[in-house]
Formats: C-alpha cells, structure tokens, sequence
C-alpha cells in the first residue's frame, strides 16, 4: 500500500439499497397555475417527500408556434433514520435529492401524459456517499388546461408506449396487406383467364388453316 496503515487495520465494506414505494396513504397537495405547477406528495408522517415541478411552454416549429409542458423539476426528500426502508443507515437523518437540467414528460398543452412502461431519472443527493433513482411506471398526469375534476384530456402516449403499440400491431397490419395482395392477384389472375377464355382460339398448326372459314 502506499500509505502507511496502523496496527491491526479494520476495513469495512457498506452498501446500502433501499425500495421506497410510494403509499397508497400518501397526501397530496399542489399549486395549479397557467404557466407553472406543483404536486407534493408525502408519506410515512413526512419521512419522504416527493415535489413535482410542471411548467408550460411554447416552441417555434415549422408549423407555428406549439405550447407544450413538461416535467421540469424533482425534488425528493427523505429521512434515512425511518426504520420502515432504511435498516442499519450511514449518517441517519433528512437528505434532499434534486433533478440536474430535467425535461421529462414532454406533452402538447391540452393534453394528458400517460406511460405504462417503467421510466427511470436519476437524482443528485445532499448526502454525496447515496445516489437517487425515481422509477415512474403506469403514469397518468395531467398539471394544466383541466376542463374538470378528476377528468383527463385526451392522452398522448409516451415513446416507449407508442413503439410498443405498434410492435404489437404492425404483424396485424402486414398480415392483412398480405391477404388483400394475395386476394387482388386471384381476382386479377380469374379476370384474365375468363378473358382469355372468350377469345377465338387460333390453331398453331397452319395446315389447319384449311378447315377455318
């Protein structure tokens, strides 16, 4: 080694995992704006805290300007000394990880977002030693533009959904491309032969010319 190293040295390997589903008896609380909104939802007496940040923006395209929002920042605060997930915690107590630079959900204004498929974003922890993951899955949001309550607007799939969906559909829309090739070429082949059929046939040996007219 290249440090010199006291008698009888202790060394002590720990990792810590942790799995904080999020509780059906969490409460939820928020702030609808025109622009900007937040959903805070906590649970386990506050031991965990997850803050969403929403915001409404437009973008030039090239076909004009478009109003979409997004998922614009996490906020996840959580207390490693609740027993409940956290058994044997280094340095127990409240910790707070952010999102760096997020632009997530991204959904055209008037719509809702919805995504079955598993989504991970990573976040940056007070406690430098902990790294924070989020793990969305069967997600069904909508901050802005709310015609009534507990009622969502049209939804707009996530990509992941999109691409599975027509995973699933594209076999049925080759099969049947198939089938309706496979019926115009029988179609076509019983036209001609009953054409051809009418026709006068012209003997191929002309010493049979003779016996014509």
């Amino acid at each position: 080694l290249p440090f010199p190293l006291s008698p009888a040295p202790c060394f002590q390997l720990i990792t810590e995992q942790a799995d904080i589903p999020l509780s059906r008896g969490a409460e939820m609380k928020g702030r609808c704006g025109t622009n900007e909104s937040e959903l805070e939802i906590s649970w386990l007496e506050q031991a965990y805290t997850l803050k969403l940040f929403f915001l409404k923006e437009g973008h030039n395209t090239s076909r004009g300007l478009e109003a979409f929002w997004r998922l614009s920042r996490i906020q996840f605060i959580y207390d490693t000394s609740e027993r409940t997930y956290f058994k044997d915690a280094v340095s127990p107590g409240k910790h707070t990880a952010n999102s760096h630079r997020l632009s997530a959900l991204v959904t055209p204004a008037g719509k809702s977002y919805e995504c079955q498929a598993q989504q991970t974003i990573s976040l940056i922890s007070s406690d430098h030693q902990k790294s924070v993951q989020l793990l969305l899955s069967e997600v069904r949001i909508q901050p802005f533009d709310i015609t009534a309550d507990f009622v969502f607007s049209e939804e707009h799939k996530c990509p992941v959904d999109q691409r599975e969906q027509l995973e699933e559909t594209l076999p049925l829309i080759l099969g049947l491309i198939l089938g309706l090739v496979i019926v115009i070429t029988l179609c076509v082949y019983h036209i001609h032969h009953k054409l051809t059929a009418n026709q006068v046939q012209i003997p191929r040996d002309r010493s049979q010319y003779k016996h014509m007219g």
